[in-house]
């Protein structure tokens, strides 16, 4: 016996390897070093059945390993499903959720790249919402038709698709741009799942690989969760953005109805006001000042042709009598660009920060009013401008109904002032005249009368425009035998028929002739000179000037030529009437001295041998001529000028029912 314990005896190499398992197990080993150990107890000269319990134990720590790794996995796995559902809780900001959940999606599979993509009903396809992970532009740019590709069939089945190399798996439909996109991205193993909302297909999720992968049940089921959970994301999102827009757009309903309410109110108000304005015999001047009040601007009323009828100043609140803010208003009438293009719509437009609204009657353009100094109307007070358009167009109308009214009355005068004498009969040329002093008419002045003509469909406008230039030329205008006639005042018949063929040409839009005679000195001598103008216009037909005006007198011999029944004797009067005249006051052979001259070539030396007189009293009888017809009588064209007239004084009286007195008896004056 002996009396000190022994030592404990060394470890065999099964027990140190039981040991080293269990150190291994503690450490999270790689599975290499536990099949390793194995060997290394053979190594060491164990046993058979040593060797056997190594084995049996190794394997056992792989179970045991393999079963935490799957509890970590699942734990990671349900984190991040607690994770993601805390933010769909949240849901502040949808892009991110979506962000976060394809993330997860990419680090819990441990792919290389993860992305998600929806369905766009309105083009049938699936487009790249979401990606993390990806490299590729043309990858992160794909649309995906249905059935096109795996993603483009989950899009369609709603069924998961995996693929451990896509780019050899001749189950799904390729196409040239996802293959394109998906080699650029490197992209092998695919795993999509559908994103669904009860039985509909919003979208796919997925998690790819850039190597070759088979992904394991867990893997899709994982992904399937995530998928889940980015639907609800989607659809909540969809959800709040439908109820922000529906209290929007009750936000909008509710403030439009109170828009509305007080549009109505002030329309009334207006209605009422304009109404009671219209009744109490308002003008148009007067319905500018009330809506110049309404809307806060400077209002002008223009008619149809843009003579000014009304003018307010803004915040004036009465008719501009002057240039305090007119400044808001264009000079003239209204932009031509605006006014057509409220004639066209029918409706007020802005142009430049001026609103113009065409005042119309039917397809009839009666005038227009322009706004200023209000660039920025509101639709109530735009439908306030175009109601004031509205009672424009009324009284215009009225006044229109009561300028025909007055120029019947107008054109009735004029036809008795034109009528030719009744034999027998004493023409009452006093009542006429009083009846024109209540038009506002002045026969006593010097009146020109011209006859108008145009193509005939367009002789009831030219009668109308022809009234309104006679009006504002204080004269009468109506038809007359079929005719348009104007009476005007005016010294010079040939300008006032120049000026009328050119504007109411331009009016009409078509070609009016004007002829004109005059000036008449009362009403007795209207008729005759009412024939001369119809002769004058005669005789610019015959001349081919169609469309233009002219006095008898313009014409010359040639309207003694042309005109129809030409009255010679007044054609003598007005050329040599200032001669023949101052011979039958004074005695002298002025006359003759023409006669003389022109006969013989305007030879002064021939023309005092037939005169028998000295040469300086022809020169002096000349230039006495020259003083009484003008500078310009002995010109080739005043020069025929007289000499026809001095044949047809030959051939009779220069002035019908009137002979000049023979040359006085005695020593003749130069």
């Amino acid at each position: 016996m002996t009396s000190a314990k022994d030592p404990d005896p060394a470890p065999g190499p099964a027990a140190a390897a039981l040991r080293e398992l269990l150190g291994l197990l503690r450490q999270g080993a790689p599975v290499e070093r536990f099949t390793g150990l194995a060997q290394q107890v053979r190594a060491a000269g164990a046993g058979p059945a040593e060797q056997a319990l190594v084995e049996e134990a190794a394997q056992v720590a792989l179970d045991i390993r393999r079963t935490l790794d799957q509890h970590r996995r699942r734990q990671a796995e349900l984190t991040a499903l607690f994770d993601t559902a805390g933010d769909l809780a949240a849901l502040r900001d949808p892009d991110a959720v979506l962000r976060a959940i394809v993330h997860r999606a990419r680090m819990l599979l441990g792919t290389d790249v993860a992305y998600l993509t929806l369905n766009d009903p309105a083009a049938g396809d699936t487009f790249m919402r979401v990606t993390d992970g990806s490299v590729s532009a043309a990858f992160q740019q794909l649309r995906l038709g249905m059935g096109e590709g795996l993603g483009g069939l989950v899009a369609q089945t709603a069924r998961p698709y995996a693929t451990a190399d896509y780019r050899t798996d001749d189950r799904f439909r390729h196409t040239l741009a996802i293959d394109h996109g998906v080699r650029e991205e490197g992209l092998r193993g695919i795993l999509g799942v559908p994103l669904r909302v009860g039985t509909r297909v919003i979208g796919v999720l997925y998690a790819a690989d850039r190597a070759v992968r088979d992904f394991a049940p867990d893997a899709v089921a994982l992904l399937a969760s995530l998928a889940d959970h980015a639907a609800v994301a989607i659809d909540s999102a969809r959800l709040l953005e439908e109820t922000r827009a529906a209290l929007v757009e009750l936000g909008v309903a509710t403030e439009t109805a109170r828009a509305r309410s007080e549009a109505l109110r002030l329309a009334a108000e207006t209605h009422d006001r304009l109404t009671r304005l219209v009744l109490r015999g308002g003008d148009v001047a007067d319905v500018a000042r009330e809506v110049a009040g309404l809307l806060g601007g400077g209002l002008a009323v223009h008619d149809a042709d843009g003579a000014e009828l009304a003018r307010v100043a803004s915040g004036s609140g009465s008719a501009d009598p002057g240039p305090a803010g007119v400044q808001d208003l264009p000079a003239g009438g209204p932009p031509a660009g605006a006014l057509a293009a409220s004639r066209a719509g029918g409706r007020a437009v802005a142009v430049d920060g001026v609103w113009v609204c065409a005042v119309l009657a039917g397809p009839e353009l009666l005038g227009s009013l322009t706004l200023g100094g209000r660039p920025d109307l509101s639709d109530s007070e735009r439908r306030l401008f175009e109601r004031a358009g509205l009672v424009t167009a009324l009284l215009l109308l009225l006044r229109r109904s009561i300028a025909h009214a007055e120029d019947r009355v107008r054109g009735e005068l004029l036809g008795d002032l034109l009528a030719a004498p009744v034999p027998g009969r004493i023409r009452d040329t006093g009542s006429q005249t009083l009846r024109a002093r209540k038009l506002g008419v002045d026969l006593g002045r010097p009146h020109a009368l011209v006859v108008l003509h145009c193509d005939a469909a367009l002789r009831s406008r030219l009668a109308a425009e022809a009234a309104r230039h006679a009006r504002a030329r204080d004269g009468l205008a109506g038809l007359f035998q079929g005719r348009v006639v104007l009476l005007a005042p005016a010294g010079s018949p040939g300008a006032l028929a120049r000026s009328l063929a050119a504007d109411l040409g331009q009016a009409l839009g078509a070609p009016v002739t004007a002829g004109s005679a005059g000036p008449a000195a009362g009403p007795e001598e209207l008729p005759g000179v009412y024939a001369q103008a119809l002769r004058c216009l005669e005789a610019l037909h015959a001349l081919g000037r169609t469309g233009h005006g002219a006095g008898l007198a313009d014409l010359g011999f040639l309207g003694v030529l042309l005109g129809d029944r030409a009255d010679v004797g007044a054609y003598v009067d007005r050329v040599l009437g200032p001669v023949l005249e101052y011979d039958a006051r004074r005695g002298t052979e002025l006359v003759r001295t023409l006669e003389a001259y022109f006969s013989e070539g305007a030879s002064l030396a021939r023309t005092k041998d037939v005169l028998h007189v000295h040469v300086n009293t022809v020169v002096q009888r000349l230039d006495r001529i020259g003083r009484i017809l003008g500078a310009d009588w002995n010109t080739p064209e005043g020069a025929l000028e007289i000499q026809l007239a001095l044949r047809i004084l030959r051939a009779g009286p220069a002035r019908p029912g009137r002979a000049f007195p023979p040359a006085a008896d005695g020593p003749r004056q130069s």
